[in-house]
């Protein structure tokens, strides 16, 4: 079986890609003139055969008659503005989802908000700083953490979920948990959105319980267990293997396609796969749904900045942010709004302005 794989590479920005689209030389990424591209990469699968190549979109028209058909149906997804189907949230511009963990053991600020003034502080300020979203977990998921119960996950959460739409009427509420009855419970205090990073499948009345209340969702990629995902880490090709991951389980498990699409750095992955997915997001784009990255304070900044690295990992962030941003990524999670915030307001200016 041959299976082939298209991302939209070679961007032009700003007035460049306007001009590029009205000639009919370059198309449009996710619906927006403010992005465009004139390559593909096509990859191409046999078995454990992998090749890549790259083609300028008007010779599109040279390629077999399968590899054509496949591409063409990509590129309608690639091309197609992305649904507003979250709650005060535009997938057509660049969107913050804050980070609230309401744990004592999460890799970077375990044990800071777990007060009820100081969660409430916190995301006061978040908003303040432009954050749409706020991603409230209450079990960490770091490299090497175990489970807890379902009473001490609800425990950490319930006074921070029973009062946030309370506060803060219009802003996406997103629930990072794995477990259905967690879910089913904080939908009544008006989640939007929920943030399972097993991929909905720790738990499987997760699936269920999401369809029966019409949820939007972050389809989340990790390999493994928090407890266990990087251990050796392995994928025939870790690219692929997610687009193929997300693919099936669009198809499979969530018909409604009210889902967002998170590769999980970090999740799962050496410091070369996270890089890959970084690279070459964009091929996520032919799956039609806006993406997700979380690359806040990860671990691979580390590996890569080594003895440059600090504590909140800011420069890292930034960096990745910008990148992910050039590649029409729609939404970062991240712990520091601010300077995200102020980084993609002055990338904005200098990338679609000129």
């Amino acid at each position: 079986m041959i299976k082939y794989y298209t991302r939209a590479c070679n961007f032009f920005y700003g007035k460049q890609a306007k001009k590029l689209i009205k000639n009919k030389t370059a198309l449009p990424l996710c619906g927006s003139n403010k992005i465009a591209f004139t390559s593909l990469e096509i990859f191409t699968r046999r078995k454990k055969k992998i090749e890549s190549k790259y083609i300028n979109i008007k010779d599109i028209r040279l390629l077999n008659k399968n590899e054509k058909k496949k591409i063409n149906l990509d590129i309608k997804k690639i091309i197609s503005k992305r649904k507003n189907f979250l709650k005060y949230i535009d997938f057509s511009k660049p969107t913050i989802m804050g980070i609230l963990n309401l744990t004592p053991d999460s890799f970077s600020d375990g044990g800071k908000f777990n007060k009820e003034s100081k969660s409430f502080e916190h995301i006061t300020q978040m908003i303040k700083s432009g954050a749409e979203i706020i991603d409230i977990g209450g079990e960490s998921t770091r490299p090497g953490s175990k489970d807890i119960s379902l009473k001490n996950e609800f425990i950490r959460i319930e006074r921070v979920l029973k009062k946030f739409k309370k506060k803060y009427k219009k802003i996406c509420l997103s629930l990072d948990t794995r477990k259905s009855e967690i879910m089913r419970y904080s939908l009544n205090y008006g989640v939007d959105l929920l943030n399972d990073v097993s991929g909905f499948s720790y738990d499987q009345n997760s699936i269920n319980m999401s369809k029966k209340k019409n949820v939007s969702k972050v389809l989340h990629h990790m390999q493994g267990t928090p407890n266990t995902m990087q251990i050796k880490p392995n994928y025939k090709n870790v690219l692929l293997d997610i687009y193929d991951f997300f693919e099936e389980s669009i198809k499979n498990k969530f018909s409604d396609r009210k889902i967002i699409l998170d590769p999980g750095i970090g999740f799962g992955k050496t410091l070369k796969h996270n890089l890959t997915l970084i690279s070459k997001i964009s091929l996520f784009h032919s799956l039609g749904l806006p993406i997700l990255i979380g690359t806040s304070r990860k671990k691979f900044i580390n590996l890569i900045a080594d003895s440059y690295d600090s504590k909140e990992r800011i420069g890292g962030t930034v960096a990745s942010v910008l990148y992910l941003l050039s590649q029409g990524v729609q939404i970062f999670r991240v712990h520091n709004v601010l300077e995200i915030k102020q980084g993609i307001l002055v990338f904005n200016k200098i990338l679609f302005d000129k």
